[in-house]
């Protein structure tokens, strides 16, 4: 049992495992054993989670979900398939509980006095500056 969150559980059974081989070097032993561990979860087919629940994890990483709804967590950073397991678990949990977390609204706040003066002060500056760059007018 995976805890997401105070009120969301997922069940072991509706996560599968599978190992292969990791990528990049490491000679003999990264040839040879199977580390690298890849979490596979079937969020369309989850019984742990309410469809409101699954409309939000789908649009929060609706980049990593392939099209039959599968959401798929890899890690090969350690040499030992238990460690990668692990990892693969706590980035998987971090990832739900991330796509659940509700978002706060943004409180509009309007430009401060000071600002708004100090940038009038600037502006009229630089204008003054460009002004004293020009030749002077014949006509005065």
């Amino acid at each position: 049992m995976l805890w997401i969150n105070d009120t969301v559980t997922i069940s072991d059974d509706e996560i599968t495992y599978t190992a292969s081989r990791s990528s990049g070097p490491g000679g003999q032993h990264v040839n040879t054993t199977d580390t690298r561990v890849t979490l596979i979860f079937d969020l369309a087919a989850s019984n742990s989670l309410t469809p409101y629940q699954k409309e939000r994890v789908l649009r929060a990483l609706g980049g990593r979900i392939d099209k039959r709804g599968v959401l798929r967590v890899s890690s090969q950073s350690f040499r030992s398939q238990k460690s990668n397991k692990e990892e693969a678990t706590a980035r998987f949990v971090e990832l739900v509980r991330r796509a659940l977390s509700p978002v706060t609204p943004r409180r509009p706040t309007s430009v401060p006095n000071s600002a708004k003066r100090k940038r009038l002060v600037r502006k009229r500056h630089t204008a003054e500056r460009k002004r004293r760059r020009k030749p002077p007018d014949r006509d005065e």
